[in-house]
């Protein structure tokens, strides 16, 4: 068993389709990880245990509304860590 936040992977998707698409965003791990992590602290977790339980909140999160909020929160995201990277 595992626990896991159902989110984590909408957000990845989310990150890497909207990197795509803009070029004035740094597409380093670093970058791509700090938007990831501002997204997720955005949005309330959902988190299973079990691979039933996931396979349900999958599911249920499959709608244009859920999508188009998570494409929100993450191009928030992109402008925050865009404007303070923390590249070394």
């Amino acid at each position: 068993m595992e626990l896991r936040n159902l989110l984590e992977d909408s957000v990845l998707y989310g990150v890497n389709k909207l990197m795509d698409e803009r070029e004035d965003i740094c597409k380093c791990n670093k970058c791509k990880f700090d938007i990831a992590a501002v997204a997720l602290n955005s949005l309330p977790p959902k988190y299973v245990v079990t691979e039933a339980g996931g396979l349900y909140g999958r599911v249920k999160n499959l709608n244009y509304q859920f999508e188009t909020d998570i494409i929100m929160v993450v191009a928030k995201a992109m402008d925050i860590v865009s404007k303070n990277p923390k590249h070394e």
